[in-house]
């Protein structure tokens, strides 16, 4: 078995989107879209503090996909088209998908985005990893764990392009891996875990 995910230290993200933005350019995200949020942690408003001056202290929560083990958006998904492969991501078969958004209702984490309209790209064309697939109007897009990177046994592009060396990838399915150990560290949490959805996507600090 494989279970694939993504560690993601809080104490070393520093909030600069630069895994937001690997993520577009990989990926061929369009204008207006993104599959890798970064939100500041109990705050309004991006880059917010928490406390009283000079008390103050900052949270970067990176938020995409968190490829559960138990998926919402899979078990609403009309057509099949939300899946759960063999490597334990959660991937959508674009051919399949229909448009109705009922695995964005269900998603609790708000990680997914509708393609309303044609995609456009302010470069004025296609960019990214040639073998990631086109998506047109009327589907669902999110993360994808870089499918295509990973196929090949790569690390996804956020990763591999954090400065700060805030994210871990790995298979949970090993014990021995580096997310693994991270896993059991007392210190590890996962968003919304009373949803039951058992996130593969998990926060230390």
């Amino acid at each position: 078995m494989t279970r694939l995910a993504i560690a993601i230290d809080q104490h070393r993200c520093i909030g600069c989107n630069t895994c937001s933005l690997a993520c577009k350019m990989q990926n061929n995200v369009p204008d207006g879209m993104l599959w890798n949020r970064i939100l500041t942690e109990d705050a309004s408003f991006f880059d917010e503090a928490k406390g009283t001056y000079p008390n103050l202290s900052r949270d970067y929560l990176p938020l995409a996909c968190q490829h559960c083990e138990n998926p919402a958006c899979m078990k609403v998904c009309p057509t099949g088209a939300t899946y759960k492969d063999e490597m334990g991501r959660v991937e959508i078969d674009y051919e399949k998908c229909i448009g109705c958004r009922m695995c964005m209702a269900a998603c609790p984490y708000n990680a997914r985005v509708f393609n309303w309209n044609a995609p456009a790209r302010s470069a004025g064309f296609g960019y990214g990893d040639s073998r990631v697939p086109e998506r047109g109007m009327g589907v669902m897009e999110k993360c994808t764990l870089c499918k295509e990177r990973t196929d090949a046994g790569e690390e996804p592009m956020c990763v591999q392009c954090c400065p700060a060396d805030a994210r871990v990838f790995g298979d949970l399915d090993d014990p021995d891996s580096e997310i693994s150990k991270l896993r059991r560290n007392g210190n590890a949490r996962v968003l919304l875990e009373e949803m039951g959805t058992k996130p593969q996507v998990f926060y230390v600090k």
